[in-house]
């Protein structure tokens, strides 16, 4: 197996490093680039309120998640699994009859065991058939879309069925307007906030933007110099500084821990709609830093310390069991991939990582690992740009293909330089890395089948 735990325990809380139960926050932008916040070096972008989380708080700049897509990512996110030991891989559409599974428990069912209130607003993305909604999975309430606000009669180069928007498990609207969602999410993030400040509460806002169709309330259009895509950063921005402010008002920050992120990188095919990785490279649907390293903000005023940075390897899969700890929640009894990275997100800036492995996975496809700040690709094909697309209008992709090569991610964040003649030690310890993974997780690429990998769910 690739880690160790202990099963149905409880993680060791030393009282005075963690108080009473915190409430937690995630907010999961869509497609939402490394550079796209003005504090991680986002060019002609206003992020003020997110800005300021950062400054009361820790940035992350080595955080990825498990693959460079949607459901793949938030199933990661939501069960401290790589998606491949779930089977959830890809975006989950309107004709899948897969979901996430019924014996796979969600963070949000592992708080609400511990007395949490539980809300979703906004995008789910792991199955839209009624035993997958977020309902059965641990939240106490869900409004919004069950998969890609793309997934409607309006796609530019597909054919899909009307979109539907959820309420609990009604379908309320069909082909909602767009321009009201990051708004109707977060009126509902901060009336959930505010009706449940007498106790824990778990709030999950997975905004639908910046993923196209881009679209933006009148109270944005119109005044970024960055155009549309712009004004959609601006209004998520806008959406943090709210939920924000609620706690604040609720009397609620030092007692909340709040964690922004993105399910993955831009979609650079999308040009002027699409966002920036800055110095990483690629984009979303690939093994690319620029497709799996994202934008993380982690604060908790008293407990993060504020104003800090770390480059210490984080992940999505390390969320659940590092707010199971916090939460004084017991660990899912099945086995996870996520290791508890408390001292990261609240330590000295230079704390190492408890992580120190992490398998890239496109599909069922092991495409690179990393050690420390050594990472090696492994010979696969992958996707790159060749014209970017204008106006909603998607580019165009063409196949490339990378031999084997290892980047010191210290030195080439770029992944550049390929140094693996110069260090053939490490290209055997990876090697031998990955070949775990084949094992554990399975391998198209060398048609290697996973030992200890599940079921995700299926309707009939």
């Amino acid at each position: 197996m690739l880690l160790v735990w202990v099963l149905g325990s409880v993680w060791p809380i030393n009282a005075a490093e963690s108080p009473a139960r915190p409430n937690v926050v995630i907010i999961f932008a869509d497609d939402l680039g490394y550079a796209d916040l003005a504090c991680f070096g986002g060019d002609g972008l206003s992020t003020p309120h997110l800005d300021r989380m950062a400054r009361e708080g820790r940035r992350l700049t080595s955080f990825c998640v498990a693959q460079a897509v949607c459901s793949a990512s938030r199933a990661a996110l939501l069960t401290g699994c790589y998606p491949n030991r779930l089977g959830i891989l890809g975006a989950l559409g309107p004709a899948s009859p897969t979901g996430i599974h019924a014996d796979e428990t969600t963070l949000a069912e592992l708080l609400k065991a511990q007395g949490y209130a539980t809300g979703i607003f906004g995008k789910w993305h792991l199955g839209h058939h009624p035993a997958f909604l977020p309902t059965r999975h641990g939240f106490d309430e869900y409004f919004g879309l069950p998969y890609s606000n793309d997934m409607w009669p309006k796609h530019p180069t597909s054919k899909f069925p009307d979109l539907p928007l959820i309420e609990a498990e009604r379908i309320v609207a069909f082909n909602p307007d767009q321009t009201q969602l990051t708004t109707w999410y977060t009126e509902r993030a901060v009336q959930f906030i505010e009706r449940y400040r007498e106790q824990p509460f778990f709030l999950y806002v997975p905004h639908a933007m910046p993923h196209v169709p881009l679209f933006v309330s009148d109270k944005f259009a119109g005044q970024s110099p960055r155009g549309l895509y712009g004004d959609v950063i601006a209004e998520i921005d806008w959406s943090v500084g709210q939920i924000l402010a609620a706690l604040r008002r609720c009397g609620l920050d030092d007692r909340t821990l709040v964690l922004f992120t993105s399910d993955n990188g831009p979609w650079l095919s999308y040009g002027n709609h699409a966002g920036s990785a800055g110095p990483l490279r690629e984009g979303k649907g690939t093994a690319w830093e620029g497709g799996v390293r994202v934008p993380c903000i982690v604060r908790w005023p008293g407990r993060i310390p504020a104003n800090t940075c770390t480059d210490a390897l984080a992940t999505t899969l390390d969320v659940l069991p590092t707010v199971a700890r916090l939460a004084h929640a017991p660990l899912p009894e099945r086995s996870i991939d996520g290791v508890d990275i408390w001292s990261v997100w609240s330590g000295p800036e230079e704390t190492p990582s408890p992580r120190e492995t992490f398998y890239y996975y496109w599909g069922q496809e092991l495409h690179a690992v990393r050690h420390g700040p050594w990472k090696l690709h492994l010979p696969h094909t992958y996707r790159t740009l060749v014209s970017p697309g204008k106006d909603g209008q998607p580019g165009q992709y063409a196949n490339a293909k990378t031999e084997l090569a290892l980047y010191n991610l210290l030195d080439d964040v770029g992944e550049r330089h390929n140094v693996r003649d110069a260090h053939p030690e490490i290209v055997r310890r990876l090697t031998e890395l990955a070949d775990t993974a084949r094992r554990d997780l399975g391998d198209t690429l060398t048609r290697q089948a996973g030992q200890n990998v599940r079921s995700a769910g299926r309707v009939e």
